[in-house]
């Protein structure tokens, strides 16, 4: 049992550089050339009821006042997405429009004094560079390519921080491992041609599990916790660090375009997952003293809470500076988010103590935006009602994280204004 009011102080470097975090396709809507909502399409035929992202946040119109709430929030970074599938949505054929929009947003956050981390490529994909076989096929870094020389020009003077791709880690499958093998490459040319355009440091945002052994020294978890530990991070970054690819079911690879191809470690951290080898899928369930559910019905996205993974997963990266570019929680009570910001910035705060260079925190999200299949799920500081012309509304959990960030750190004072208690985690009833 853990007292969230009897956590101390602490503060963080000078400088440090706190924000927050938004996927192009998760907020803006209406992404018709993206390989998403094809799918989406396609599912509607099947089930009309299915729930997809249309309008999402209506973010692509409304990006002025999401910027506007980054200056109210007092936010002093933003991480987010551009879509190649609006600027190129045929095989060659460019969007000047799409292209300028982005340009706008980007000089609109810089006017506002807000640092920029870009994301190149977050999940979604043109629908056509998807039919040629996508990241699964290499000579397809062509394309890429073409795509990175029309774009960076025109926006190269606005970015501060580049993300190539975002959570290409964690595919297990055969596939998946040589697809991993290719994203590896495709973020060195990201990399390379980054460099031929901008100053500014690069990195892929990097989803870091931590595995864990269900019978902590039990040799069959604890081997299995290794492989995929192994084959989800430690690959990655032995990749960066010495130039060799290695993965299962594929030969070695080296390549000096891959050595040092990160700048920094952009590392998205929310959880652990239990390694159980026991289970065919070797998938652990959690422990049943640990389980808690935040939203009203059942559903995969992360209402967990181990605050301890932030420490020990960044523990193995002190030889690169570190921005933490995702980490979030999913509540419909938001004082619990208010609980998790608190722990979790401590958890960091050890870490850096500890001699891992962490240079800023990007929160995951600013809004409750859709979740990859769903808007159940509510990250967001702020909530969006999409029934009433997409108003934003900051949730006190925003004003917590704003006080944070003005003071450079936390304090029990500041939580007692924004908690009297600790709140429960009950069992929320499911809504069928």
């Amino acid at each position: 049992m853990t007292d969230v009011f009897r956590i101390p102080a602490f503060r963080f470097p000078e400088h440090f550089l706190w924000g927050s975090a938004t996927a192009a396709f998760q907020i803006e809507g209406d992404n018709i050339w993206s390989d998403l909502w094809y799918d989406e399409q396609e599912l509607l035929k099947r089930d009309p009821s299915a729930e997809v992202s249309g309008t999402a946040c209506n973010s692509y119109r409304m990006y002025r006042e999401d910027i506007g709430l980054l200056q109210e929030l007092g936010h002093r970074a933003y991480r987010f997405g551009i879509e190649w599938a609006r600027i190129e949505p045929e095989e060659g054929v460019f969007c000047e429009e799409a292209a300028e929009h982005y340009v706008q947003q980007l000089a609109l956050l810089k006017e506002k004094g807000i640092k920029t981390f870009v994301t190149l490529i977050h999940k979604t994909v043109p629908q056509w560079f998807r039919l040629k076989g996508g990241f699964d096929v290499l000579d397809n870094r062509r394309d890429f390519e073409r795509y990175l020389h029309y774009i960076l020009p025109k926006i190269a003077r606005y970015v501060d921080f580049w993300n190539v791709l975002n959570e290409f880690n964690l595919w297990l499958s055969e596939d998946g491992m040589k697809r991993k093998q290719n994203c590896v490459l495709f973020h060195a040319l990201g990399y390379h041609t980054i460099k031929q355009y901008s100053s500014a440091p690069v990195s892929s945002a990097h989803a870091l599990v931590m595995y864990f052994a269900k019978r902590q020294f039990d040799p069959f978890d604890r081997a299995a916790a290794n492989y995929f530990d192994v084959v989800d991070n430690e690959f990655f970054f032995h990749a960066v660090r010495t130039g060799e690819l290695v993965l299962p079911h594929c030969d070695v690879l080296f390549d000096g375009d891959i050595k040092d191809s990160c700048d920094f470690w952009s590392i998205n951290i929310y959880t652990r997952s239990m390694v159980d080898m026991r289970k065919a899928s070797m998938k652990g369930d959690r422990f049943p003293f640990t389980k808690a559910r935040t939203i009203r019905k059942e559903h995969f996205y992360l209402d967990e809470f181990y605050p301890e993974t932030v420490y020990h997963s960044l523990m193995r990266l002190k030889d690169k500076p570190v921005y933490i570019t995702e980490n979030g929680y999913s509540c419909e009570d938001d004082r619990l988010r208010i609980v998790f910001l608190t722990e979790y910035l401590s958890a960091l705060h050890t870490a850096i103590e500890e001699g891992v260079d962490v240079r800023g925190y990007l929160y995951w999200s600013l809004l409750d935006n859709f979740e990859w299949g769903s808007y159940l799920p509510k990250f967001g500081l702020v909530s969006v009602d999409r029934a009433n012309a997409f108003l934003r509304t900051p949730k006190p959990s925003a004003y917590f994280y704003k006080e944070i960030i003005e003071n450079n750190g936390y304090s029990p004072e500041l939580l007692k204004k924004y908690l009297t208690e600790i709140p429960r985690i009950g069992e929320v009833p499911v809504i069928k």
